[in-house]
């Protein structure tokens, strides 16, 4: 027996000695909105980034490593964002779903969805799936009736003999933001109590030599409701068995090691959003005569897509689509005689928003209606609208809702708002917008502010005051109705709000206007049918011209304190 042992051991021995080392490559994007061409179809000019560089990128990898050493996937969020797919989404839904089609042209071999794909509804989302040739995955994404995953919960990809076990995950957060009517039939499980159920079984089935998690979800932070929104990191430090974890929806990047309740590292990394980088893992695996791993180098950097240019092949095998893009967002629509920013509507009432408020109150007949400032930096000049200028006006497809609120609910959620975008200034000299402690990333490091701007509501249809003398929950000073009639703290108001909004978004209805979440659903006394965006051009139609103008209803007090603040801070964010 002592003989066959050590001649096992020197066969062993002599098989880990003649290893031979296998490299494999996976990419990852995430969080492309639509991003597809080197061209921004909203405001007409050149783009950063793009599928069309990730295709050159690719090309390049796999033409230095050859197409089976090479790995394609993609984290969620690719269905919204730009006219792109919105085109395919909901005006030609006969034609492949050019995301699909893209995907498959670049030969990606896995993807997950995001929160802004379920966003697009369960006939969009299930169709762009279904003409995926990838795995489309989620573990979490439960289908009511069975109990079952409505989408694969992972796949298994064989490359040079090594097998890449891939467990995809979202947010589970969807309830807290998007209505029901989108997502009917599904829920979304808690990251961390689905990862513990499927590593083992991947682990039991399939032997894996490496196992990556593809979340669509940030990296920490921002507990919505019962939802961890950001789990990432926890699972992948929590739940034991990952080698590497790979993000997305925060809109950061990420390239980091982390340690799991085992001792193990965890590589970790985000590429943001807007195919602006690609994220670039690099294994090596050490493979013995028997074709046996025994032992597994990782590693992995970030590369940016603007040191590529866009792919020959793939922008001919997409010009059709993109002239069929170009035309329908160069529709006109109507004109507007004055042109707008955004960029006032962070100092007092703006043209820009209050554009939006009035077409929401003109919609719907609410008594009050709430809207933020989308698009941190984003303009409209005078004249021609046409469709591309709609996708500026209203970045997102929210529909239209209208709530039940009490003045008492009205003005506390407009403390809570206004406490995410203003500070208590308690000097001449201190800044009045609440800006960043410098260590946000991402999409609006440009911005400079600690939160994001969509959740920066203003109102119409009350007069007020906003003092930034005052602490947050004390800001807030409503004078009366636009009309004149007495605001009354008790009485119920008719309010038009976003559909994000509405189910809790930005929880200002719940932390601000203090609503149980469990509740906002029974406040809900009619929502559109289609997106706001589509109500909002079909208004602009109808009027034909649109003269914008701020209503001038609410302003920032001691008003000569605030004019001087607004002028120092407007210039450390826009430069001017």
């Amino acid at each position: 027996m002592r003989r066959i042992s050590i001649l096992a051991m020197a066969a062993l021995c002599g098989a880990t000695l003649f290893a031979e080392d296998v490299k494999l490559r996976m990419l990852q994007t995430s969080d492309v909105h639509g991003n597809f061409y080197p061209y921004n179809f909203i405001t007409g000019e050149p783009s950063d980034g793009s599928l069309a560089r990730v295709a050159s990128a690719v090309r390049d990898v796999r033409s230095r490593m050859g197409d089976d050493a090479v790995i394609v996937v993609d984290n969620g969020d690719i269905l919204q964002g730009q006219p792109t797919v919105y085109y395919y989404n909901y005006v030609d839904t006969v034609s492949p779903h050019i995301a699909a089609r893209m995907l498959d042209f670049i030969g990606y071999d896995a993807g997950t969805i995001g929160n802004h794909d379920v966003e697009t509804g369960r006939k969009v989302m299930d169709r762009w799936a279904a003409e995926c040739s990838m795995p489309v995955l989620g573990a979490n994404v439960i289908n009511t009736a069975t109990g079952e995953p409505h989408f694969r919960p992972y796949t298994v990809i064989n490359r040079k003999g090594i097998k890449i076990a891939v467990l995809g995950m979202i947010t589970p957060g969807i309830p807290a933001w998007l209505p029901e009517v989108l997502w009917q039939g599904l829920r979304f499980d808690d990251m961390e109590e689905t990862a513990r159920k499927w590593v083992p079984v991947i682990m039991e089935r399939e032997y894996p030599d490496v196992l990556v998690g593809l979340f669509h979800s940030g990296q920490a932070g921002n507990i919505l409701v019962n939802y961890k929104e950001n789990a990432s990191l926890e699972v992948a430090q929590r739940v034991p068995g990952f080698d590497v974890v790979l993000m997305g929806h925060d809109h950061r990047t990420e390239n980091k090691w982390t340690v799991n309740v085992d001792g193990d590292s965890v590589l970790v990394m985000n590429p943001a959003n807007n195919a602006v980088h690609l994220v670039d893992v690099e294994m090596t695996f050490s493979v013995d005569s028997l074709g046996h791993v025994v032992g597994k180098k990782i590693d992995g950097h970030i590369s940016d897509m603007d040191s590529y240019e866009p792919d020959s092949l793939f922008m001919a095998e997409f010009a059709p689509q993109m002239a069929t893009i170009k035309e329908y967002v160069d529709t006109p629509i109507g004109t507007m005689t004055r042109g707008i920013t955004t960029r006032n509507a962070y100092f007092g009432p703006s043209a820009f928003v209050d554009l939006i408020h009035e077409l929401q109150l003109g919609i719907t007949g609410a008594d009050v209606s709430f809207v933020a400032p989308l698009s941190y930096d984003a303009s409209i000049p005078a004249g021609e609208i046409t469709v591309s200028d709609m996708f500026n006006l209203y970045k997102y497809e929210n529909m239209l809702y209208v709530m039940d609120l009490t003045g008492e609910e009205i003005k506390n959620y407009l403390e809570r708002s206004y406490g995410l975008w203003t500070q208590q200034m308690k000097s001449a000299d201190d800044h009045m917008m609440l800006f960043s402690d410098g260590t946000r990333s991402g999409d609006q490091t440009h911005s400079k502010l600690k939160n994001a701007s969509y959740n920066f509501d203003s109102a119409a249809g009350i007069i007020y005051e906003v003092d930034v003398t005052r602490p947050e929950g004390e800001k807030i000073t409503i004078l009366r109705m636009a009309d004149g009639r007495p605001f009354d703290l008790a009485q119920h108001y008719k309010v038009a709000l976003n559909s994000y909004r509405g189910n809790g978004g930005g929880e200002l209805l719940t932390k601000g206007a203090g609503i149980p979440h469990s509740e906002l659903p029974s406040r809900i006394i009619s929502a559109t049918d289609r997106d706001l965006r589509h109500y909002l051009t079909e208004y602009i139609r109808e009027h034909g011209k649109v003269n914008p103008r701020p209503l001038n209803q609410w302003k920032f007090v001691p008003e000569k304190l605030a004019r001087q603040a607004a002028k120092r801070d407007r210039a450390i964010m826009f430069g001017k």
